[in-house]
């Protein structure tokens, strides 16, 4: 019996760098749903319940701050597995304890797509939700 394939959730207002997540995932797997900003991806979220969010720091409208806390509200005692990018900050991903920011990882947009959905995969099977 195969296994179902995982959703996930990306948001970010770049049209490339949406495209080459959502191509990165799909070609991993996983079923993609896309969002162009915070707010809209709050409704995705709600309307697809994803495994995993993949979320861009700077937005217009909700800032991905905003939009993974608010995700993290929504989903109550079974998160999703919230993953924050953002350019800021050019060091390797960084894995926290806790929650900071609204994400467990924060994931420089320089590292490659691929090493990304690893990340992501990595996580799944970790059942780390948060």
């Amino acid at each position: 019996m195969t296994q179902p394939r995982k959703k996930i959730l990306v948001i970010d207002d770049d049209p490339f760098f949406l495209k080459l997540l959502t191509d990165s995932f799909s070609d991993n797997g996983f079923t993609v749903f896309t969002a162009n900003d915070g707010v809209e991806g709050v409704k995705a979220y709600l309307e697809t319940l994803p495994d995993a969010v993949v979320s861009d720091l700077v937005m217009p409208r909700m800032g991905g701050v905003s939009t993974c806390m608010e995700i993290g509200r929504l989903a109550g005692t079974t998160p999703p597995v919230i993953v924050l990018l953002t350019s800021m900050f050019q060091e390797v991903p960084h894995e926290h304890d806790a929650p900071e920011m609204g994400a467990k990882i924060h994931i420089p947009k320089s590292t490659p797509p691929v090493d990304i959905v690893i990340i992501v995969e990595q996580l799944l099977e970790r059942g780390q939700y948060v």
